[in-house]
């Protein structure tokens, strides 16, 4: 379960990270690759964990990796922000680190593409790793950019639907929904109106709603962000209107925009005890792998629920599929020690029972295929519905992008004006997101 920082981290590094590592190093170190990995060498990693119980556990991690390769000495450095670490990056020197861990995939399009981490695929290839068939497919794609593969996954997130089985049971429904009309009518038929407000409302549909990301509703459409010329398809792909039709009709359906933010502007924030899916005053919730714990220290009044989050009607075959992303791992370009770093690298992201100790200790999911299916997992039974999110072929992400996420934040921005009726013609909307998103991009390259 991550800490309150990890996420604020990721809230802020799309836009940190793209104007750091603008002026990132755009060539790889001539020491390069050159280095002997069975020579006694000491490499330093830097992370983002911060919570006492997260470090203690990266440290774990990494005792196991010194006991199996001895000679190699690991220098751990935690609480690093994405600032930081782009900074250390771009000017290299003797105390920059050699592995880094983000907790944002947004940033692999500009890692990629700058040359701030190095391509890994000649590591897989000299170990004789298949990255396609040893990390889940959503993992596998959102570590890499235009065939560069300059992240590897270090565990991650997958999103699906918490719901109130108490709630449930009172209202008569026997179970979760899993299409999307399904979804609609539970979540007006789990609101209990109360005079101008609620007294229990469905479901949080807006988009500054915690997770109900337009992203993370988006995973559930399999939308197609760029075509094969890396344009925005925002305005061609059916997917991105229907998400958008779709989730509008909800908004107006549980109360309209201004009740709905009414709403939520008197309800407890994401990271306290006091959420609003803790208290029973939203009886279903779009969100990761870790509100399970979280919600469980709160100690509710009901018992709760976990399913994937519904399909689209059309795609009702799909059921099971979520949203995925996650913690990537990467070898700084400055490395002269990236042979050892490999080494380091492939233990903690490769290896079984490294994998799933990790996963056990910090309760997010694993991120390799053996590691999803392994019988040293411990978990909560519940939690078993994220892992076979992570491991459904159909479940996706969003991909990278050479200016990270900021076509993710244009989509995110139309989202908020067509949402609140500020923006009333969908097509012309998409269109003119489609033309800033790709606008944007070719100002990056």
């Amino acid at each position: 379960m991550p800490g309150i920082s990890r996420k604020a981290a990721i809230a802020l590094a799309a836009s940190a990270s793209i104007a750091l590592l603008a002026t990132s190093c755009t060539g790889q170190p001539e020491a390069g690759a050159s280095d002997d990995a069975s020579k006694e060498t000491t490499v330093t990693f830097w992370h983002a964990w911060s919570a006492p119980s997260e470090v203690k556990a990266v440290k774990d991690l990494v005792a196991g990796f010194e006991k199996a390769h001895p000679n190699i000495h690991v220098d751990v450095v935690g609480n690093m922000t994405d600032d930081k670490m782009n900074q250390a990056l771009r000017a290299g020197g003797a105390k920059a680190p050699d592995v880094i861990s983000s907790f944002t995939t947004n940033s692999v399009g500009k890692f990629c593409s700058s040359g701030a981490l190095v391509d890994l695929n000649p590591f897989f290839e000299k170990s004789g790793i298949d990255p396609q068939k040893t990390f889940p497919k959503a993992m596998n794609e959102y570590t890499q950019f235009e065939g560069n593969r300059c992240a590897v996954p270090l565990l991650g997130d997958a999103y699906g639907l918490y719901y109130n089985k108490t709630a449930f049971k009172k209202a008569g429904i026997a179970a979760p929904p899993k299409t999307w009309s399904e979804f609609e009518r539970v979540a007006e038929k789990l609101t209990i109106p109360q005079g101008d407000t609620y007294k229990q409302l469905g479901f949080m549909p807006n988009y500054h709603g915690w997770e109900t990301t337009t992203e993370h509703y988006l995973g559930q459409f399999s939308p197609t962000y760029f075509d094969k010329d890396g344009k925005s398809n925002v305005a061609k792909d059916p997917a991105f209107e229907a998400a958008f039709t779709l989730q509008k009709k909800l908004v107006d359906a549980l109360g309209g925009y201004r009740k709905l933010e009414t709403y939520r502007s008197g309800l407890g924030d994401e990271w306290g005890p006091k959420h609003p899916f803790h208290t029973g005053q939203v009886a279903m919730q779009l969100d990761g792998e870790w509100r399970l714990g979280m919600a469980l220290d709160a100690k509710p009044k009901f018992d709760i629920g976990v399913a994937p989050l519904p399909v689209p009607d059309d795609q009702a075959g799909q059921y099971g599929k979520g949203y995925i992303t996650g913690t990537i791992a990467g070898i700084a370009a400055t490395s002269k020690k990236q042979n050892a770093a490999w080494e380091l690298v492939k233990y903690m992201t490769t290896n079984t029972d490294a994998v799933v100790n990790f996963s056990n200790a910090i309760h997010n999911v694993p991120s390799t295929l053996a590691a999803l299916k392994s019988p040293k997992l411990t978990y909560d039974p519940r939690f078993k519905t994220f892992l076979e999110i992570a491991a459904n072929p159909d479940s996706t992400t969003a991909p990278a992008s050479v200016n990270g996420g900021v076509y993710l934040t244009t989509i995110q921005e139309f989202g908020y004006a067509y949402e609140s009726g500020k923006a009333t013609d969908l097509k012309a909307g998409l269109k003119k997101t489609a033309a800033q998103i790709d606008t944007d991009i070719a100002q990056a390259k």
